[in-house]
């Protein structure tokens, strides 16, 4: 799915004009289209927030389909990401220093239809959004032995419901409706990551092109860090733009979830954040999670 910037019907005659200078650069953009991503890129996509000499082209895809496109194809100049992709695209892309999505105390839940224990669901075939998700590096961090399977992450609620796994893990708006569905919370990985060190759990995050030069990714950082503010300054209108890509979710549950999301944090990781981000590349390398060592780069 595609999005453009602007809309052709109330573009300004100064739009045009810049569109079509050779000097402007185009700048490809790549975000999921749940709530809270399409909340923070809301100035961005709307044209709200403009830079000079520059033009922004959205492109929505599922975070699992970006953290693979971003590894073996690196063409979209900035991409949300998994921080548990990035130490495989690292090569080409630094992190933006704005952008996260950080659990501060919660993050992805393990659910089941049985009242398993956090010991008992150790033992158990859990769904999970993908191997390159946050979640999953969670995960395997509580639990290296666990099984795991991949599923489409708005699958796992039904396929745990229908009784093909024990167990389920999940991100997204499903961390508040699996109740609804007469699921139980079995952990809260991002609560356990705080019992464990004290510190946020930094779940995704912006990841942009080293090619494009150090100015452009400096502008380009700003940029998006400026509409996270505008949808954070204007968050009426930027709730009802981002719930058109929210499916069926109820208004009130995507506010909460962009809440949580979508925040001071998001503007700027903070020392913790940013101590955190670094913890879980080590943890991950050290017990084996992730097959490489990660440098992280902060821009902007």
């Amino acid at each position: 799915m595609s999005l453009s910037p602007t809309d052709p019907k109330t573009k300004t005659k100064a739009d045009a004009k810049l569109e079509t200078t050779a000097d402007t650069r185009v700048i490809s953009i790549a975000h999921s289209p749940d709530s809270d991503d399409a909340f923070m890129f809301y100035g961005l996509a709307t044209n709200k927030v403009r830079v000079p000499g520059y033009k922004f082209h959205h492109t929505l895809k599922d975070i699992e389909t970006l953290n693979h496109r971003a590894i073996e194809d690196p063409f979209f100049d900035v991409s949300a990401i998994s921080f548990g992709a990035y130490p495989y695209m690292q090569s080409e892309y630094a992190l933006m220093a704005c952008g996260g999505s950080v659990g501060d105390g919660y993050g992805p839940i393990i659910v089941s239809q049985k009242p398993f224990t956090p010991d008992e669901v150790r033992k158990v075939r859990i769904a999970v959004p993908g191997e390159l998700t946050t979640a999953y590096l969670a995960l395997k961090l509580f639990a290296p032995e666990v099984e795991t399977t991949n599923v489409q992450f708005q699958e796992i609620i039904p396929a745990v419901l229908a009784g093909h796994f024990d167990a389920g893990l999940l991100i997204h708006e499903g961390q508040l409706t699996y109740a609804a569905n007469g699921l139980k919370k079995v952990l809260d990985l991002g609560n356990w990551w705080r019992e464990q060190t004290g510190l946020p759990l930094p779940l995704g995050g912006n990841a942009i092109r080293r090619s494009l030069g150090e100015e452009a990714m400096n502008i380009t950082t700003h940029a998006v860090r400026d509409s996270i503010q505008h949808a954070l300054d204007h968050r009426e209108e930027a709730l009802s733009y981002a719930m058109q890509f929210a499916g069926d979710i109820e208004p009130s549950l995507a506010n909460r979830f962009v809440g949580m999301y979508v925040n001071e944090r998001t503007l700027n990781y903070g020392e913790d954040g940013r101590e955190a981000i670094r913890l879980l590349y080590e943890m991950g390398y050290d017990r084996g999670v992730i097959a490489q060592k990660t440098k992280v780069d902060f821009i902007g």
